[in-house]
Parts: C-alpha cells; sequence; structure tokens
C-alpha cells in the first residue's frame, strides 16, 4: 500500500472504510428497526448512491482545502473514492437478495467486517506497526457503529413507527 499513489490510496481506504461502517451501520438499523427487505435494500442503494457522492464530494473538498495538492490528485482521489463507496456498498446488496434478511445480515457482517480488517492489515504493514493493534481499532470501531445503529433501530420500532 506504500507504493500506491497518494491520490490511490487516500480514495480507496476512505471508500472501503466508509462503505462498510456506513453500509454495515445503515443495514443494522433499518433491520432492527424494520425487519423489512426492501427498506434494507432501499437503504443500501441510497448510501452505494447519495452517500458515495458525497464522500467523493468531501474528500474533493479536503483535498482542495489541504492547497498542496494538484488537481491530477485531488480528482484522483475523488473518482477513487466514489468508485470504491460504490462498488463495496453494493456487494452488500447481493446477499440481501438471495439469503434471507437475517442470514444476509450476518453475512454482511463478516464480509464487512473482513474487508476492514483486511484493509488494516494492510495499512499496519505498510506503517510498520502491528496489525492486531490497528484491526483491532478499527473493528472496535465499527462494531460501536453498529451496536449503536441496532439500539437506534430497536427504539424506533418500540415508538410504533414500524409500517
Amino acid at each position: 500500500m506504500q507504493q500506491m499513489k497518494h491520490w490511490l490510496r487516500t480514495g480507496i481506504s476512505f471508500g472501503l472504510t466508509s462503505a462498510v461502517i456506513t453500509t454495515l451501520g445503515l443495514m443494522i438499523g433499518l433491520h432492527s428497526g424494520t425487519h423489512s427487505r426492501i427498506v434494507v435494500l432501499a437503504g443500501i442503494l441510497t448510501i452505494a448512491i447519495a452517500d458515495a457522492f458525497s464522500d467523493a464530494l468531501g474528500i474533493h473538498v479536503a483535498e482542495e482545502a489541504d492547497n498542496t495538492n494538484t488537481a491530477k490528485h485531488i480528482w484522483g482521489a475523488t473518482i477513487t473514492t466514489f468508485l470504491t463507496k460504490f462498488i463495496i456498498s453494493m456487494t452488500f446488496v447481493i446477499p440481501v437478495f438471495f439469503l434471507s434478511l437475517s442470514a444476509a445480515i450476518v453475512v454482511n457482517l463478516i464480509w464487512g467486517l473482513s474487508i476492514l480488517s483486511l484493509l488494516s492489515y494492510f495499512i499496519a504493514k505498510s506503517q510498520g506497526e502491528a496489525p492486531w493493534k490497528i484491526i483491532g481499532e478499527h473493528l472496535l470501531i465499527a462494531i460501536v457503529v453498529i451496536t449503536i445503529t441496532c439500539w437506534v433501530g430497536n427504539w424506533i420500532e418500540t415508538l410504533g413507527c414500524r409500517k
């Protein structure tokens, strides 16, 4: 990962992380609040489109604000962020289409946390850090997000807002 161009590394690492955390958080929250396959699918598609554009613009603006990056770097990071977020988010749709919703949630949790672990491993190796430390830190944050969104979904369901 260290030899990779900086803009490519920025877009891929941000896009992967955001795709996993945001998509899993939304899926878990929507599932616990509605138990509806169509709602979970709509949420994933919304993340894949709207949030991918939002994150790409966020990276674009942040890279411009840095005031040290070339236009090639800025646009490279922007496009890579969008494509990475969109593609990875869309992979979470596949289990929802082909498995029961409960099974799809489990498969997607394993898939997402595996992606995050693999990315964290490569980051740790490129920085000469102990992989278990970086992986553990990133997984802990993901699990906190997932847990909170699950609680929020359950709370929303108790309010009687379920369709």
